[in-house]
């Protein structure tokens, strides 16, 4: 008997896709990566190159979860009042907008 869910298969293709991008993406990176930490979490920031431009890539080593922002991303970071990140922070890996809004 095997155990499975609903999208299972969908699952584990997005999850190899994920995987490659970001090997593509760490192959790319230019300079070393700056690790941030604090007694709460850890995160690697890495400038990768992509066919867009420069972004950056930042990677959290301890749940395995990395994102890639372009500079416009980052600068819609600098327009956020402090409620928005305690509102990301009050709920991880979840969406801040969910898409049936």
């Amino acid at each position: 008997m095997k155990l499975g869910w609903e999208g299972e298969e969908e699952d584990r293709l997005a999850a190899i896709r994920a995987a490659e991008e970001r090997t593509r993406l760490e192959a790319s990176a230019v300079g070393t990566p700056i690790v941030i930490a604090n007694e709460f979490s850890e995160v690697q920031v890495t400038r990768v190159e992509t066919r867009n431009g420069s972004r950056l890539m930042i990677t959290s080593p301890r749940s395995g979860q990395w994102v890639t922002l372009c500079p416009l991303e980052l600068e819609a970071l600098t327009w956020q009042a402090p409620a928005t990140f305690s509102a990301m922070i009050g709920n991880p890996f979840g969406p801040l907008i969910t898409e049936d809004q």
